[in-house]
């Protein structure tokens, strides 16, 4: 079941540890060609200045020729781009799977309804890395 917030932010439940399910996005990005711009693990930078985190990690990808027709058609939307997913362990530890929703990308940035699907593309991406 996904958490929809009410800040554009939708969290689906992951069913393996944070390690696995990034193993598991990135393998999905690379066999899509989808470039992963950056991985930036959250916890491990806490931990190196000796505070505690629960493991979470961010994913940054894209793919230049879907992203560049968005933002030459609504420039703004370069602030949320490229697509990220966020992998969390909450105090239960368990996984979720956060992502900005593509309609509140396409609201907030008013980008033309032909181009959703460029943006829209994150939806499916988490829902195979929850698998």
């Amino acid at each position: 079941m996904a958490k929809i917030t009410d800040n554009g932010i939708i969290a689906i439940p992951g069913k393996h540890s944070v390690n696995q399910t990034v193993e598991t996005l990135k393998s999905i990005l690379q066999a899509k060609g989808v470039k992963l711009f950056a991985l930036i693990d959250h916890s491990g930078e806490a931990e190196k200045v000796g505070m505690k985190m629960r493991p979470t990690k961010l994913l940054i990808f894209g793919n230049p020729k879907a992203g560049t027709p968005v933002m030459l058609a609504a420039p703004t939307i370069a602030i949320d781009l490229p697509l990220k997913i966020l992998i969390g362990e909450d105090n239960q530890g368990k996984v979720w799977i956060s992502y900005d929703s593509p309609i509140y990308l396409q609201e907030r940035h008013r980008l033309p309804q032909e181009l959703l699907q460029d943006i829209a593309v994150v939806e499916t991406l988490a829902a195979k890395a929850a698998e």
